[in-house]
């Protein structure tokens, strides 16, 4: 019970990488807070849940929301000890096609969403005395990649604010940033993904569909929390490409120009 009466907020919670962690924190005692857009998705989330759970349905585009959701958050638990920011969209379309729009939706969601959820916590989370972030990135926040140039250009993004937030926070502020990067996890993000005009990219990736299962990523990003690691990458083989990048980054090209990006 690593986690007994940790008060725990998972946004994306509906389905695949946030419901299972909703319900690995709460077989480890948590008490949950689950927000998606679903709300419908959300109470089928719940029915597998013993443990406490309080539902918001949340929209993170939109600052009202926000703004009430974490107020309702407050005065149901008085405090927050950790935000788990797992709510995003993914993309598969080339640079040239891509509609503005789909640029600007991504970032909205991906990270304005995640930073602006974040920044409304923060102070609750300084006031009692610390607590915990993690965010759900993904090995693109380290790279490019063919077909994910608005999702790669969000995840990045996301790195440049919690990297930077982690150096401005005082020691004794007692709060640490994990920053999770996934590779191919077998969820349904490229149903959900966009393409170039905004609809809906409709079916699973062939890599997606030989990815790491739900679940198993889940485990190692609750690990990843309770061990405070301040970055971790999941996945398979994919998970090198970060490594090729950093130190053979020759190899790296010539690997990303060549592998199916869907």
């Amino acid at each position: 019970m690593q986690f007994l009466d940790k008060v725990v907020w998972i946004t994306g919670a509906s389905s695949g990488i946030g419901e299972a962690l909703a319900y690995l924190f709460a077989n480890q005692g948590a008490k949950l807070i689950i927000s998606a857009r679903r709300e419908e998705e959300l109470q089928r989330v719940k029915q597998n849940i013993r443990s406490e759970c309080l539902i918001i349905t949340l929209d993170i585009t939109d600052s009202n929301s926000l703004e009430l959701a974490v107020k309702t958050a407050i005065n149901h638990y008085n405090k927050i000890d950790i935000l788990i920011n797992n709510a995003g969209t993914s993309q598969r379309s080339l640079v040239v096609e891509t509609q503005e729009i789909v640029d600007r939706k991504i970032m909205e969601i991906n990270y304005f969403g995640t930073i602006n959820i974040t920044k409304r916590i923060l102070p609750y989370m300084i006031a009692s005395g610390g607590g915990q972030i993690a965010v759900v990135s993904s090995i693109v926040g380290k790279m490019g990649f063919p077909l994910r140039s608005a999702y790669a250009a969000s995840k990045h993004a996301l790195h440049g604010f919690f990297e930077t937030l982690q150096l401005e926070l005082k020691p004794e502020n007692k709060i640490f940033i994990t920053i999770v990067c996934p590779g191919r996890i077998k969820t349904n993000i490229s149903y959900n993904a966009l393409n170039y005009d905004g609809s809906a990219y409709g079916k699973m990736d062939e890599g997606q569909e030989k990815g790491m299962k739900a679940d198993i990523c889940a485990q190692k990003i609750l690990n990843a929390i309770y061990h405070k690691r301040r970055e971790v990458y999941i996945g398979g083989l994919d998970t090198l490409l970060v490594y090729f990048k950093r130190y053979v980054p020759s190899l790296f090209y010539w690997i990303a120009r060549r592998v199916k990006p869907t």
